[in-house]
């Protein structure tokens, strides 16, 4: 049997660092429109549902051809709701009206630069793998290694390793890699277990691109994305 793959594009109306973010305009198309059009070119996803509280994001989805059979309530849609909280409403939902899914892609519309070959390669990770779960990461734009907390006073004294101070070379330092949250799948079963994205076994890395790797949160990450997406449509 193939296993089905439920899309859960998050979109809520708040954002206090930009807001509107998910509807905003992003080089001709609301933000959210990105992701959508991505999943929507992915073969290997079965369902695409759009969970938002937003009127206006839910006319987005819906005349894309995204299903929004609801609207999110307001106990999930504010600042302190997670990701699980809202997994658990969409796949109760579809139990209801009998239908189930083996894993769950989650999509945040905050990626626009993650393409549709960038899910269905995850996808593929997921199946070469035999995994439960597959998240997407990128390499960290500085090494972490050269990085830490500061005193009250503002001392240096031990700031850096002494592995550090011997291989001053970016070079010379391992390669290290961060989430950049666009792309997320578990298997459904161990995914409400435990609660979270980060299952305990069979848990493999998907490595994007820096570029693609892109995360808006800020107004800053908008104005790059824009620099980036229309650098890609021209070329």
């Amino acid at each position: 049997m193939v296993d089905k793959i439920l899309a859960i594009i998050p979109a809520r109306a708040g954002s206090k660092r930009l807001p509107g973010k998910n509807s905003k305009q992003l080089c001709g198309k609301p933000l959210v429109k990105w992701t959508i059009e991505a999943a929507q070119q992915c073969e290997s996803i079965d369902e695409i549902i759009v969970s938002t509280d937003s009127e206006t994001i839910a006319e987005i989805a819906k005349d894309s051809g995204i299903p929004v059979p609801f609207l999110r309530p307001e106990e999930i849609s504010g600042d302190t709701a997670t990701a699980i909280d809202v997994v658990k409403h969409t796949i109760d939902y579809y139990q209801k009206i009998g239908r189930t899914f083996d894993y769950v892609l989650w999509l945040q519309p905050t990626s626009p630069l993650r393409s549709s070959t960038n899910i269905q390669e995850a996808i593929a990770t997921l199946k070469t793998k035999s995994a439960e779960g597959v998240i997407s990461v990128c390499e960290c734009d500085h090494s972490p290694m050269w990085s830490n907390t500061l005193a009250q006073d503002g001392s240096m004294k031990n700031f850096l390793s002494n592995f550090v101070k011997k291989n001053p070379r970016s070079q010379a330092l391992p390669t290290y890699y961060r989430l950049n949250g666009a792309i997320y799948i578990a298997k459904v079963e161990p995914l409400l277990a435990q609660e979270t994205f980060f299952l305990e076994e069979n848990l493999f890395s998907y490595v994007m691109s820096r570029e693609s790797s892109i995360d808006i949160d800020h107004h800053l990450d908008f104005k790059l994305a824009e620099f980036l997406l229309t650098e890609r449509t021209e070329n």
